[in-house]
């Protein structure tokens, strides 16, 4: 089947969506499918005007079509909700292509942090984009409801993977940091919170892995603290293994994809009791959490570094590809042997079983 993926996102910036959508495409072509992806750096871009390391596509409409003409596609993924979401959705319309859509990220309420809109009203708008789609991808079960409660019709689980080969426990020796080392992964923004994390009381030392505006700013304010820069591949991988315990102090992530890579890197994890992290922890015993992010911190400390790398190894691309593979067929009125990824559930992993509703 031909697949196209319409996203904002794209790498550079490294982020989760990036990532994700990287990791999707790999596996759906392993599977058999062909995949196209249109992605900013195809059109002119502009930067976003509330974060200016994130480049958006410039009044896309007509390049646009003649891409998504040209390619044909059987059914489409809208991946985001930016100018490239709006170009695919309105092309899929006209053209009577089905599609379904990806709620990968809390805009409201990060909208809503930065320029005081509130995000009710946001939300709105978010229906309105994802109205016409066959399926509302939310990747954990407290998100499918909260978006359900907030008026998302046809909203079905979708869950996340993480590259256990890359991300694995290394030796932590060659990071000159007084211990225990507490790590923070991220795009540096104001709605990732990552100044809540850097004001914490912690003993030992702070290591933070990222980019974005506010890293200049934040440098300056906690001289005290490593900052990394972006990393990819390997040296981000060293990163996450170098550590003792991985902090994700967001509130607004609807996942969290760095929580996984952490735990497959042997990092128990110190995290809000928000979507993303309670549906990934659970009660596996490998984070804890807490509206105190600094007592969940100092406690993470005490938890079994193998236990976290045997929880994240049940979270696998492989059984993600498959279950979208199932529903983009389903979708486009193609019989599979599978169950949809609405119904499915996740075969037994050891030692850790998935949840069921992956």
């Amino acid at each position: 089947m031909h697949v196209v993926i319409v996203s904002d996102a794209c790498d550079p910036p490294a982020n989760g969506v990036s990532r994700t959508l990287g990791m999707v495409r790999l596996h759906l072509e392993r599977l058999g499918h062909r995949v196209d992806a249109l992605e900013p750096h195809l059109f002119r871009t502009v930067p976003c005007p509330t974060d200016p390391g994130i480049r958006l596509a410039l009044r896309p409409g007509a390049a646009f079509t003649r891409r998504m003409d040209g390619l044909a596609p059987q059914i489409v993924v809208l991946a985001t909700e930016g100018p490239l979401g709006l170009a695919g959705r309105r092309w899929c319309l006209r053209r009577g292509v089905p599609f379904v859509s990806l709620f990968t990220t809390k805009f409201p309420e990060a909208i809503e942090l930065r320029l005081g809109i509130p995000a009710a009203w946001t939300y709105a708008l978010l229906r309105w984009f994802h109205r016409p789609s066959r399926a509302v991808l939310a990747a954990t079960p407290s998100l499918r409801e909260e978006l359900r409660g907030r008026g998302f019709a046809r909203v079905v689980p979708w869950s996340r993977g993480v590259d256990a080969d890359l991300f694995r426990p290394r030796p932590k020796g060659w990071l000159d940091l007084p211990r225990p080392v507490f790590l923070c992964v991220g795009r540096i923004a104001v709605e990732k919170s990552v100044e809540d994390f850097l004001a914490l009381d912690l003993p030992g030392s702070k290591l933070v892995v990222g980019d974005g505006a506010l890293l200049p700013a934040l440098r300056r304010r906690y001289p005290g603290v490593r900052f990394a820069g972006l990393l990819r591949g390997e040296e981000l991988a060293r990163h996450y293994a170098a550590a003792d315990v991985f902090v994700f102090p967001s509130r607004t992530d609807t996942f969290g994809l760095v929580v996984l890579e952490a735990l497959a890197s042997g990092l128990p994890v110190a995290a809000h009791p928000v979507t993303g992290p309670r549906d990934i922890i659970g009660d596996s015993g490998t984070g804890v959490l807490d509206e105190d992010l600094g007592r969940a911190a100092r406690a993470a400390l005490g938890i079994d570094p193998a236990r976290c790398r045997a929880h994240a190894l049940g979270w696998r691309w492989e059984d993600c590809a498959a279950r979208l593979s199932d529903l983009l067929r389903e979708v486009a009125g193609r019989r599979s042997g599978r169950r949809s990824c609405a119904t499915s559930s996740a075969r037994p992993e050891a030692p850790a079983a998935p949840p069921a509703w992956r």
